[in-house]
């Protein structure tokens, strides 16, 4: 009999591949609450890692991190009127407390743009005190009524970033540094993902944003996911929120502001862009273990040579893992770490040792070769640059390859129906376009100018609309 495979193929059943991922390779689980996960460690461990890279790109801004509370008065919605009507059905209101109900119902944060204006509006007095640079990683919750693991959830984990200036040039020069140097870098040196920067449309936008720059990044079946947003405030919240600062010139003036936010989707998009039929295939300059050592066989000599080829590497600067569990079968050890997608295992048995060898098989373009023992060492770091370099390729092959440009709605409709992106002129597709698609589950992903740079405005001349369906 055939032996039935570890996880179902990708081509027969994408989103039950994802879901058999998500649980085998130990990432997350379901919550008690519908909609909720559980992160287990393995998962947790990538969002450390995705937590330590982002933090660096967003503290080199100037940014720093501060902490606002989950509870917020319901009465601060009110405020911006586009903002509470954009998310009123997802949000999650604590009506009872200490055995009483509340005087007012409070909110469970969806996004702390109300709570954080409000000590804006204290903190910024003059022109000195700006600009103001605030980031906070916390969970939020909005009530997901089709919840999946990582891509939506009612509670999941963020960093959201949240600035005031004095001028709207300054406002918008910094949320479109966020959306390149800190999101698009981090996602395409350290993600290997290929994704494309662009403006979202009116309707697409951000809740009280002028502007919405997106990152759009196409995932294994052709569907794409929005990555990471940097919104332009305008100054919609400081007027709700009467956030002023003195001028140079001795005038009362609003502030301008940004938010913008990341999330641990980036975790689905991973499985969904770089996995296989195998498992995960984690980016070596992501990954928290880079390779692991396996024991083959529970002999004095190979464990040994394990754990002392394990400190070697790890002095080298590679994060290593010393699998010496020889009381569990090496064929199920490695079948787990494919799985779970750590780049490079280093398989050392009695035989390799006798011929000063080991087995490197090489997660990302598969295959295995003997290795010397003393050239490990110094192969490994190029061996896992030439791997994420790949993983990059391949991301940028599939986008570039599965992407059409059309020239009717009706096109634009059959490319995303078969699985790819369409680009049609945004003059030939428009707002009366834009809800045609809507009809057909297919979605304005961004507005991208000619050149592929993102444009100014939203009907600046030449620009074009990438269309698809989405997660």
């Amino acid at each position: 009999m055939t032996k039935a495979p570890v996880l179902t193929p990708q081509a027969d059943d994408f989103p039950r591949w994802y879901q058999d991922l998500i649980t085998k390779a130990e990432l997350a689980d379901n919550g008690p609450v519908r909609g909720t996960m559980v992160i287990r460690p393995y998962g947790y461990g990538l969002w450390e890692r995705m937590q330590g890279e982002m933090d660096a790109r967003i503290k080199e801004t100037g940014t720093q991190n501060a902490y606002f509370p989950l509870l917020i008065p319901q009465s601060y919605l009110t405020r911006e009127a586009d903002h509470v009507e954009g998310f009123a059905p997802e949000l999650a209101v604590v009506t009872h407390g200490g055995g009483k109900e509340l005087e007012e119902p409070a909110v469970v944060r969806p996004t702390s743009e109300m709570i954080i204006n409000d000590y804006f509006s204290k903190w910024v007095q003059s022109y000195r005190d700006l600009p103001l640079l605030i980031n906070q990683w916390a969970n939020v919750v909005r009530w997901e009524l089709r919840p999946r693991l990582f891509l939506r959830t009612t509670e999941f984990l963020w960093q959201e970033g949240h600035t005031a200036h004095a001028t709207y040039e300054e406002a918008r020069d910094f949320a479109a540094h966020i959306h390149r140097q800190v999101y698009e870098d981090f996602m395409v040196n350290v993600l290997a993902m290929d994704v494309v920067p662009g403006r979202k449309t009116v309707k697409e936008r951000f809740a009280g944003a002028i502007n919405t720059l997106t990152l759009e990044g196409m995932m294994g079946d052709g569907k794409a996911l929005q990555m990471a947003t940097s919104h332009e405030l305008g100054q919609n919240f400081a007027k709700a929120f009467n956030t002023q600062y003195l001028s140079k010139d001795g005038k009362q003036e609003l502030v301008w502001q940004t938010s913008w936010g990341s999330t641990t989707r980036m975790i689905g998009a991973l499985v969904m862009m770089h996995g296989d039929d195998n498992g995960l295939r984690v980016p070596p300059r992501l990954a928290q273990i880079q390779a692991v050592v396996l024991a083959i066989k529970g002999d004095e000599a190979v464990l040994a040579k394990v754990r002392e080829l394990g400190d070697r590497l790890k002095a080298a600067g590679i994060r290593v893992h010393v699998d010496d569990r020889t009381d569990t079968p090496f064929g199920r050890r490695a079948v787990d770490w494919e799985l779970k997608g750590v780049p490079v295992r280093i398989e050392i048995g009695p035989r390799d040792l006798e011929n000063g060898t080991a087995m490197l098989a090489r997660r990302i373009p598969g295959g295995k070769e003997p290795v010397s023992l003393d050239a490990l060492v110094s192969l490994l770091p190029q061996v896992l640059e030439e791997d994420q370099a790949l993983l990059l390729k391949q991301s940028r092959e599939r986008r570039e390859s599965r992407t059409t440009e059309v020239s009717t709605i009706d096109e634009a409709v059959e490319v995303a129906g078969a699985g790819g992106w369409a680009r049609i002129p945004w003059a030939v597709l428009g707002e009366e376009g834009e809800a045609k698609l809507a009809d057909h589950a297919v979605t304005v992903r961004c507005l991208v100018a000619a050149d592929g740079s993102v444009p100014d405005t939203d009907d600046a001349p030449g620009n074009v609309a990438v269309v698809a369906r989405a997660y």
